[in-house]
């Protein structure tokens, strides 16, 4: 019990410590190479903060249960949506620029249909897995060569004006390295005295899995996205969610296929956890619609009452869960 205990103290602390880091690492990274800490935190955070699930998909699938990296990819894109952006929605307003709304959204969205396509015969075979990966490199291109063209045009505009401060590469990276490395190894130390605790409390494992461990395997996304907020970098926390989201549905998803294919998926994913993670990213898009203040400035994003609303919606999916598993 002792151990348990100073497990989740230990990992409380580097896991805030570590988001802080790697929150660094990836402003450094952005403002070095001249690009939109929303890009970063789509490509490097939300990437980065992805590579549990990316691990749990290939050994499921090498140990034939390629069901597990379904149900981890979807579960951890309704927790992203629901519990992150809730959560983080609660500590600062989440502010959505517009490039968001008008392209990377829309994107997600996409993907989420072309997942349903594809799978809505109850099987993902190894045709869908290769279509889902050529669909992650499309994006990701996409987003890089937009991302560049928008460079030059912010170069451009900011030719007359100051220089900007420089950045140590070496640094940025390394902090984005240890950071993430570090948000991992204390998620699973907190999980683990977590769990410890709650068993020698007594405490049913139905009721951990549901609450410890499901959270559990969200914290580095958590943790970063509540770094990212604190510090005003409202679009690391965006860009991280949507693209954890994306990385979970084309690469999760589609390694696991490319390994083993998946011929009879369980019913629940096509009528729980597809319907529930769309209506999520519809919801998403729709909250972020902007809209127009006494100012006249139209801003994008939403508050305590939006992330209020987000983590009741996660809060009665768990509970659905509970029911169904009863």
């Amino acid at each position: 019990m002792i151990l348990a205990i100073v497990a989740i103290i230990v990992g409380l602390v580097l896991l805030v410590w570590s988001a802080d880091r790697f929150v660094d690492g990836a402003v450094g990274v952005a403002q070095f190479f001249g690009m939109s800490t929303f890009l970063i935190g789509m490509l490097v955070v939300g990437f980065g903060t992805s590579a549990p699930e990316m691990v749990v998909s290939v050994l499921s699938a090498l140990n034939d249960t390629p069901q597990l990296a379904l149900g981890n990819a979807y579960g951890s894109n309704i927790a992203n949506i629901a519990l992150i952006l809730g959560t983080t929605a609660l500590i600062a307003p989440v502010i959505v620029k517009k490039q968001a709304v008008k392209r990377d959204i829309p994107i997600l969205i996409a993907t989420t249909i072309l997942t349903i396509v594809l799978v809505k015969d109850g099987n993902v075979s190894l045709f869908d897995g290769v279509v889902l990966l050529l669909a992650f490199v499309a994006i990701t291109v996409f987003n890089i060569s937009m991302e560049l063209r928008d460079k030059r045009k912010r170069k451009n505009e900011d030719a007359e004006s100051e220089p900007a401060e420089k950045v140590s590469i070496v640094k940025a990276f390394a902090w984005l390295l240890v950071g993430l490395a570090l948000l991992i190894a204390s998620s699973r130390m907190l999980v683990w005295g977590a769990v410890y605790m709650a068993q020698a409390l007594g405490v049913s494992d139905l009721l951990i899995g549901l609450t410890i461990v499901a959270v559990g395997t969200s914290l580095p996304e958590l943790a970063s996205s509540i770094a990212a907020a604190r510090r005003g970098e409202n679009d690391l926390a965006v860009g991280n969610v949507i693209g954890s989201n994306i990385f979970n549905t084309l690469v999760v998803v589609g390694i696991a296929a490319v390994i083993t294919p998946i011929k009879a998926m369980d019913a629940e994913v096509l009528s729980r956890d597809l319907p529930i993670v769309s209506v999520l990213t519809l919801l998403l898009f729709f909250i972020c619609i902007p809209f127009k203040k006494k100012n006249g400035k139209r801003v994008s994003g939403f508050g305590r009452i939006g992330g209020a609303f987000f983590l009741s919606l996660y809060i009665a999916y768990l509970v659905l869960l509970g029911i169904q598993s009863v």
